[in-house]
């Protein structure tokens, strides 16, 4: 039997047993009380047969595997040695138990609707073989007993070929289902991995590139009448340049933003208003609380959803006066982004109801959102037109404090 299941291994090695012990007491029987007839070397001869038939079986026929339909070889050799048990029972009865074996064998084997006849069909000899060598008055038990023993013997088989074949549905369902769930998380993962690389996209190389656009704009319309003021543009746009490189650079080795390389957070939302200053545009930060130590991709978040705050006010809502304001309570750490621009009509959900200036673009507040949502907070929008815009970012503490205790033992996260 070519398995490596140990349950099977064991059956096998039973079967066999029991088989070679059945052998040995029926032949010693025919030598103490059935031999000196005519046909005593034939039989002899036959059990010689029988036994090497049933071991060259094992090793050039085996058994299927269970839920394999069985070979054409191994048929042939169950049909080769029940033939020759048939003409042994014939010529000396005292072979009759040696069909226990052959009938766990065949029902091993064969198929429940092929194996239940053939075990019908054994039993019945076996009782027609203790019946023709009784004697003195016919004891019951040789007619009850063979199909009594016969039928539990098939029941159990029948029921663990069953409840393998249950078994193995429920294997192939369950290796399907992993399979469906891997190649699942697998598609989540790339989807995943897209909308990171869109927010990171838009919020370093694509905001750096619509600011070069616009100072390079401005430049162009003052170049012949004011140069100082052109090339005070063409400047500030070399600056953006340089530093989208940097954060290209850093976001292609998936590293924290560049601000909060030198700086903590409080700091680097800062330099990011002094930065986004200009003419035109003041921005002012204002820090309330202690943010004390944060896990890198909280303060990430926080940092990059405030230049997209802030990119929205440079470019949509004409705005004079910016405010970042970072509050710290014990519970949360909350961003707000306050500005005094045109605004618009926010539906509930704090997106825009109506057209957004450019409809190519509007990736700025669902970007924002995600990357709130990703840092475990939540990120609401305010506006009214005429009035400005307040985006505020809220994300709460008590969750990350296992990652707070932990940050100074374990690696940084990467930025979002």
């Amino acid at each position: 039997m070519r398995d490596t299941d140990p349950d099977e291994r064991w059956l096998g090695a039973v079967v066999h047993a029991a088989f070679f012990l059945l052998l040995g007491s029926s032949f010693a029987r025919f030598l103490t009380r059935d031999q000196g007839g005519a046909h005593t070397g034939w039989v002899v001869a036959l059990f010689a047969v029988f036994g090497l038939l049933y071991v060259l079986g094992r090793f050039l026929a085996p058994a299927p595997r269970p839920g394999s339909p069985p070979t054409r070889r191994h048929l042939v050799w169950l049909g080769s040695v029940s033939a020759v048990w048939l003409v042994l029972l014939a010529l000396a009865p005292s072979a009759t138990w040696c069909a226990m074996p052959l009938l766990f064998a065949g029902l091993h084997a064969l198929p429940p609707r092929i194996a239940v006849p053939v075990a019908a069909a054994l039993t019945a000899l076996v009782v027609a073989s203790e019946i023709r060598v009784a004697e003195g008055p016919l004891n019951p038990n040789m007619v009850v007993a063979p199909p009594a023993v016969a039928a539990v013997a098939t029941a159990v088989m029948v029921h663990l070929q069953r409840q393998g074949a249950r078994q193995r549905v429920l294997i192939d369902d369950l290796v399907r289902t992993r399979h469906e769930l891997a190649v699942t998380e697998r598609r989540a993962g790339v989807l995943a991995e897209r909308q990171r690389l869109a927010t990171e996209i838009h919020d370093t190389l694509a905001q750096g590139l619509s600011s070069q656009q616009m100072l390079l704009q401005a430049a162009g319309r003052v170049w012949g009448t004011d140069p100082e003021a052109a090339r005070a543009h063409v400047h500030r746009a070399a600056e953006i340049t340089s530093r989208s490189l940097v954060e290209a650079r850093r976001f292609v080795y998936d590293l924290a933003p560049a601000d909060l390389a030198a700086h903590t957070l409080p700091g680097a939302l800062a330099v990011l208003a002094e930065r986004e200053s200009g003419p035109g545009l003041a921005v002012e930060f204002r820090l309330d609380g202690e943010p004390g130590r944060l896990p890198e991709r909280v303060e990430a978040a926080l940092l990059r959803i405030a230049q997209g705050a802030l990119a929205n006010v440079r470019e949509h809502a004409a705005a004079t006066r910016a405010a970042l304001t970072l509050t710290c309570l014990d519970d949360q750490i909350s961003l707000d982004v306050a500005d005094d621009g045109r605004g618009f009509e926010a539906d509930p959900s704090g997106t825009r109801s109506g057209p957004a200036p450019d409809s190519a673009r509007g990736h700025g507040l669902p970007a924002m959102r995600i990357r709130a949502r990703q840092a475990g907070g939540t990120l609401t929008v305010e506006s009214t037109p005429g009035e400005g815009t307040v985006v505020s970012a809220a994300i709460p503490l008590a969750p990350l404090a296992a990652t707070v205790r932990s940050a100074s033992d374990t690696p940084k996260e990467p930025a979002l």
